[in-house]
């Protein structure tokens, strides 16, 4: 009993560094999060990281229990998602690089403002319009060995839950250290801020594109 509690113990460590894994790399949406953190708080920087871990959760629960029919729509429509993806990720860029922090910081001191399930939801839809992250968690899940004779069938769940757990823990991470410095930054700073993340988000949009349309066509 407590050699099998250590496993699975084991196995949820070793799904919270595929969730890391997953979640680390700065891109377009971590760049939306760190975005959202300076201009709108901590609280709703980090909502909009966990719609990438809800995201995230839901390929590694493709991935973990071999959902082979969800797996084939993904992998069947993959290029219409990531094109979808990308147009909507594009606008979000470009309203980001035009947006005023001022406005942005009346919004955010405002009862009236109603946006963090928008920011939770866009940000879910966008990261999984890429439906290639299920190869990754496939990969990955594959690697840390959950397939293995001695683990019981229902250990994939350790998996998923310790993928679910080191997302979150990214995304509480790296809001919190952004958040540190939210207070320095001051509306000239937030407007450069602004543009830069902005322009960021649209750059990697269309390096995205570029690289999607030479490798389908």
């Amino acid at each position: 009993m407590i050699l099998e509690t250590f496993n699975f113990i084991v196995l949820v460590l070793k799904g919270a560094l595929v969730g890391l894994a997953a979640s680390a790399p700065l891109g377009p949406i971590g760049v939306l999060c760190v975005q959202k953190t300076i201009s709108k708080g901590r609280t709703i920087g980090f909502l909009a990281g966990m719609g990438a871990a809800f995201a995230d959760t839901v390929y590694a629960i493709i991935a973990a229990f071999g959902l082979g029919f969800f797996q084939k729509i993904l992998t069947d429509n993959q290029s219409w998602i990531q094109i979808v993806g990308l147009v909507v990720l594009f606008f979000l860029g470009l309203n980001i690089f035009r947006s005023n922090p001022t406005r942005q910081i009346r919004l955010r001191n405002s009862q009236k403002y109603q946006g963090v399930f928008g920011d939770f939801i866009s940000v879910f839809v966008l990261t999984l319009s890429n439906p290639l992250t299920v190869i990754f968690f496939g990969a990955s899940i594959a690697a840390i060995g959950v397939y293995e004779e001695r683990h019981p069938l229902y250990a994939q769940f350790f998996v998923v839950c310790g993928v679910f757990a080191g997302a979150v823990l990214w995304w509480f991470s790296l809001t919190g250290l952004v958040s540190l410095f939210r207070h320095k930054f001051r509306l000239k700073q937030l407007w450069w801020m602004n543009k830069i993340s902005g322009g960021i988000i649209i750059l990697l949009t269309i390096v995205a594109a570029i690289t999607l349309m030479f490798f389908n066509y």
